[in-house]
Order: C-alpha cells, then structure tokens, then sequence
C-alpha cells in the first residue's frame, strides 16, 4: 500500500524516513503518494523543503504528537470476536473512564484486568475518555490533535485492539470519545498541509475545523474515515462525539448527517449495530431525528439538564450554570420532557434556548448522568458529590439515574461513592503554554459562586503539578469499607431491577410522572419525599432526615429494593426512613 497525504498548497513533498527524503508524486486534488513502508516504520513529511511533520493520517506517534510517525498494519491483530454480535447504546448501562487514571498504570492493558468488575456491576458500554495522541503523557484528551491515533502512553493502537477483543469476550461493548470540533494547541501541524481551518466561523478555540469552505470535502474525509476506522478496523461499537454544537458548518449535508449514513452503511455491511452519540449543548432534538427528515441521524445525544435538575435539587447549589434548577418541578420536567430548557427563558445563557422533544420520542435516545468528566472535572476543585452528600443521598441521586427513562451513564468510581477527585490535568512542555493553562482555569472559575459551595477562598488545582493528576488515579481500596461496600452492592441491585423490570427498563417519557411532598421553596437542599413513577412502579425518595410517611397507589406494589429498613404499618401506607430511598415494583405478569 502506497503512503498518501493531501498537501494541495505545496509545489513538492518528501517522505522522511531513516535513510533521507524521497520525492513523492503529485496526484489528483493535491493528494501526493511514495511506495508503500514496512510495517512499525517511522516516518514523516516535508513541505516544500521545511521541516518534518507527522502525517495528518498517522496510525501511531510513539515519538510524541512533535516526532514522525509510525506505520502500524490494524490488519494485523489476530481478532477473537467473531461470535460479537454488538450492542446498540440505547437503554444500556454505560461507563466512562478515562484511562490515565482508571487504573495506577494508566494504560489499556492495565484496564483489562478490571473489566470483570463492571460485567458483576451490570455495565454493557465502557465508554472510553479520548485516546488520540496529546503534548504530554497527562491529560484529560480533549487537546488531542491525532484522530487516527492512539496516545502512546496508554499503550498505543495495539493495545486499543486487545482491550476491545477482552470487552467482548465478556459481553461488553465499547464506545470511543473522539473529538471533532477542534485540536489541540501544541502539535497541531495539519494546518500547514492545507485548508483544515477557517476564519468563517470561530469556536471556543478560535477558527473553526473547515467543514463547508473551499477544500472541505477533504476535511470532511478526514474526519469521517478517521471514525470508519475506529469501527472497522478496531472492532469499536460506538462512538461518543465531542461538543458537536461547535462543528459549525452551513453545507447542505451537516457533517454529522453525513457520518451518520456512512455509519449506517457500514453497520449493515459488518453486521453488527453500530452507535453514535452527540455531546450536544443546544437542547435540539434534530440531533436524533433521522437523515431523511433533516436531522443529524445520532443513535441518542447526552441531556445535561437531567444531571443538573438532580444535582441541584439534592446539593442545593444554584450558582452558575444551576441557577435555573433545583426544584421538584424543574426535576420533573426533567424526567417527563428531557430539557428543562426546551424553548423558554434560560437565566444563564440570558436567552430563550432549546426545541421540545417530539412526543413519542423513546428516552432511551438521551444519556444521563450524576456524574461525568464534565460534571466532576469543571468544578473548581474537581469534587465528587460523595465529599459533601450523606449516603442516602448518593443512593438516591442513583435510583434517580439508574430507573429513570434514560441511557444511563456512570463515571468510573461513582458506583461505589469514590472520594478521589477528578480535577483538570495537563503536563504541556512549552512553559508559555502550562502558564496559560493555569491562568485560563483560574479566570473560567472566576465569578461562578464557588466561595459559596465551598465555604471560602479556593484555590483552583495546577493543571501541571504531576499531584493534580495523582489525585484523580482511583482507590479500589475504598470498596472493602463498609459505606463503600454498600453503595457498591446499591448500584448493582439497581442495574439488576433495571434489566428484569419491564416498568423500570422502558423508555416510555409518557408513562414517567415525578410527585412531590414537601415545602414550595428552598434556600439549600430540598427536604421532603419525591415518588418517581414508573408505570405501575415506584421510586420513592426521601431527602428528609427526618422518619416520612408515603401514601400508596391502590395497586398491589412489593419492596424490590430499599436503602434502609422500612416499616408497612399498614396495607396502602409506607415509613420510609430519612434520607434514603425505595423501590416498589407490581407483581410480575
């Protein structure tokens, strides 16, 4: 196979390799080729006599996102899955982690070792935090500037490839996050190759990746066949899409639609269901409407305002972006109607924001959580909930998300109430580049109220103490004590009510209802008793520390579940004790 790269600006292109430059052949579109290298053979390119770049394409940069690359045959592994016959993400359980911390040795090999545990947990996605190669050998991934890659600190590409062959030797399905919208501020060359960027549009990381100018259909191809490759050739279910609201493209086909079909067209010809899902900011359902009637096509989008509607209700914090939640009410429109901004007046962006979602629409096309990377990492200290709530309240946020009528997601530790903090963590070369980091982190948290959360000044974590990302590497030594074990054995027993109860499994939003027994306003923590209604099912929360007393429905419901002890004085009647939670189910057909 012959090496190709489009440089379609450049009047001539060598291939770098040990033994010097070889003149490469100009082809149509500005694509160039050279004869094909031995497999694990580094190499780069020169433009017009400058300096080595890695390929925009490169399979493996082992040498640094700086250094060549190296040629890596994906074809090469020998698979043991070919009984897989894959999973669809709608309605599953799934599980975020990021690698660099899931485990003491930071690697893919490493996690192996541990997918036995989220199998007795009942997770069905391991959802894999981004992989493409970053500055560095910390980082969250999200400033990576490879998408064919695999960050070489993790193990590489080989390494991906045996840790999805494990997941599916024990039934579980694998989902990338890759991120499309921007790369990373050091050791982004492609610029240099041809129009990747563009001035018509700016994001949050200024010009935009070039989806609908001159050259884009290139850029677009790039993009696309970087996501073809993660399913085709490394055997990946899915894959998680990064803040898709900033690919800002005004082409006739959205980038995102045009995924979506190739996606499709590839699931049928491997066989197997194939999974897109969109980090999406803008409450628009168009996101999971099909193609052909002018949506994106994603197979479901994370809804944030789920986790924000919870969080709020059950801490009481209502600074930044939660100042438009905490209450029953917002909650059950939450769970009823998915965005609590669908339309109307949203405080912190200062606008109307968001579209209804279509009646009908199956729940299990949006992923919720009370924890994520997002949620955890973008506090100022990167805090779990598990510092400031009692058990009973994590054992409530819990139920909330797990038999809800939702995808749920879990973020790695929550299920056992880790206290390890999740902060923001970089280990950039450049010290222009760390300092600017440093100071950006501490300006984004400026003026959010968190003197408030916290109870005084704070100091934000620095993103380059090699101790900030120490500190987020999990503690499975937690699990033996006994408030850990608990939560742990909760989370299992509720994933298994998830599965077994039809109620509780469906994504039907219409027969979801949220009734609550307690005051009308609250400066902090709401105390009273929700009831989640699932069908004839119920999931009764008491956020009370205080003994409560729950009114039944008429039907016959049984204790499936239940936080703590409770008390049946009486037929139509339960004592739920304070601060902890319940779930009724009906008698099976």
């Amino acid at each position: 196979m012959s090496v190709r790269v489009w440089a379609p600006r450049a009047a001539h292109v060598d291939l770098v390799v040990d033994e010097g430059r070889r003149p490469m052949t100009r082809a149509d579109e500005g694509w160039w080729a050279a004869d094909g290298l031995p497999d694990g053979t580094d190499y780069a390119f020169s433009l017009d006599g400058g300096p080595a770049r890695p390929d925009p394409r490169s399979p493996w940069q082992p040498h640094g996102v700086h250094g060549p690359s190296r040629t890596f045959d994906a074809r090469a592994f020998a698979w043991t899955d070919a009984g897989w016959a894959g999973l669809d993400v709608r309605g599953r359980v799934l599980y975020e982690l990021h690698v660099g911390t899931f485990t003491r040795e930071g690697t893919l090999d490493a996690a192996i070792a541990h997918l036995d545990d989220l199998v007795a947990l009942g997770v069905d996605v391991v959802e894999l935090m981004p992989l493409a190669p970053f500055d560095g050998d910390r980082g969250w991934g999200y400033d990576g500037v490879g998408p064919y890659a695999v960050h070489d600190a993790y193990g590489g590409p080989a390494a991906l490839q045996r840790f999805v062959d494990a997941a599916h030797a024990r039934g579980l399905a694998v989902c990338l996050d890759v991120v499309h919208n921007h790369l990373g501020p050091s050791g982004a060359y492609v610029g240099e190759f041809g129009p990747y960027w563009t001035d018509a549009h700016q994001t949050p990381w200024g010009a935009a990746i070039n989806l609908d100018q001159p050259g884009s259909s290139h850029v677009r191809r790039w993009l696309v066949d970087s996501a073809l490759r993660w399913l085709r050739d490394f055997h990946v279910d899915a894959l998680r899409l990064d803040a898709v609201h900033e690919l800002a493209d005004d082409s006739p086909v959205h980038l995102l639609a045009q995924l979506s079909d190739e996606v499709a067209a590839l699931s049928t010809e491997l066989g197997r269901p194939l999974s897109l899902v969109a980090e999406t900011d803008l409450n628009d359902p168009v996101s999971v409407a099909p193609t052909t009637d002018g949506g994106w096509g994603m197979t479901a989008q994370w809804a944030d305002d789920v986790h924000h509607a919870i969080h709020a209700l059950v801490t009481g914090e209502r600074h930044g972006y939660y100042v438009d939640f905490g209450a029953p009410a917002t909650l059950r429109h939450a769970l009823t109607r998915v965005f609590v901004h669908d339309g109307g007046r949203s405080t912190f962006r200062g606008r109307d924001w968001g579209r209804p979602v279509p009646p009908g629409t199956d729940g299990h096309r949006f992923v919720v959580c009370v924890q994520n990377h997002d949620q955890v990492g973008n506090r100022a200290l990167g805090d779990r909930p598990s510092e400031r709530l009692p058990a009973g309240a994590l054992a409530a946020q819990a139920a909330l998300l797990l038999l809800a009528p939702f995808t749920p997601l879990l973020f790695m530790g929550e299920e056992w109430g880790t206290r390890r903090r999740f902060p923001f963590f970089t280990s950039y070369a450049d010290p222009a580049l760390a300092d600017a980091v440093r100071t950006g982190r501490r300006a984004e948290f400026a003026g959010h109220g968190w003197e408030q959360v916290y109870g005084g000044d704070v100091t934000v974590p620095d993103p380059q103490d090699a101790a900030t990302h120490a500190s987020a590497v999990l503690d499975r030594d937690e699990r033996a004590q006994d408030e850990h074990a608990r939560l742990l054995d909760w989370y299992r027993q509720l994933v298994v009510l998830r599965r077994s109860v039809p109620d509780l499994a469906s994504g039907d939003l219409a027969s979801t209802d949220l009734t609550w027994d307690g005051p009308d306003e609250a400066a902090g923590p709401w105390q009273g008793v929700l009831v989640l209604h699932r069908g004839s099912a119920r999931v009764v929360v008491n956020l009370d520390p205080a003994e409560r007393t729950v009114t039944l429905p008429p039907v016959p419901l049984q204790v499936a579940a239940a936080w703590a002890p409770v008390r049946r004085p009486e037929p139509g009647t339960l004592v739920v004790p304070g601060l902890s939670v319940t779930v009724l189910v009906g008698p099976a057909d």
